[in-house]
């Protein structure tokens, strides 16, 4: 059966992250993956514009955020702590997520497939970097925003997110959390131009 695609698609808003903590504030895939598409956006951007850098065309960056968590329409979002609990779990995992991506590919219209192909696989290399750093981009946002509102059961998350985008060693993602990151700590009034 082909054409579910989109309509699978509308399901992302119902799969909710972070299951296994305290949220001041729920979000669902469907949001993330937004964020993760304006942040991918903005770091090609950045290493493009700002940093002189090679890079992928920021537009396809975007659109292969928008499908980088697609799969967990049929998986749910699995928990970090369980997907990477050991080498085994992971693999499973990767070989679920392989076949749930499989089948989403199968929902798409098949004229359509090949041009969908490599964001809902998420098999272009060139992409996959900018888009890892803006999914760990997202959740280290999400973590802040939760202590920003008192709930101190992100620290440590917000800890490791921190210490996993260093060790990338993305200049576009340093340069982000320089010149970017402190705005996300202010309030509406904060965010406004003086006038």
């Amino acid at each position: 059966m082909a054409n579910e695609f989109y309509a699978l698609l509308g399901r992302m808003r119902n799969i909710t992250r972070w299951g296994l903590m305290r949220n001041s504030f729920s979000e669902n895939i469907q949001e993330h993956s937004h964020q993760v598409a304006v942040l991918a956006h903005a770091l090609a951007l950045i290493r493009r514009d700002i940093l002189h850098l090679p890079t992928p065309e920021p537009d396809r960056c975007a659109v292969a955020a928008l499908y980088h968590d697609a799969s967990e329409i049929l998986t749910g979002d699995l928990p970090t702590p369980i997907k990477y609990y050991n080498p085994h779990i992971k693999g499973a995992y990767k070989q679920v997520e392989h076949i749930a991506k499989e089948r989403l590919m199968e929902t798409i219209p098949a004229a359509l497939r090949d041009s969908y192909r490599s964001y809902v696989m998420e098999d272009d290399a060139e992409l996959e970097p900018i888009v890892k750093a803006a999914d760990k981009l997202s959740a280290h946002i999400k973590c802040l925003e939760e202590q920003k509102a008192g709930n101190t059961e992100f620290d440590y998350a917000a800890r490791q997110t921190w210490e996993s985008m260093k060790a990338m060693h993305r200049p576009e993602l340093d340069w982000f959390l320089s010149n970017c990151l402190d705005a996300f700590a202010l309030n509406i009034d904060q965010l406004q131009p003086l006038d």
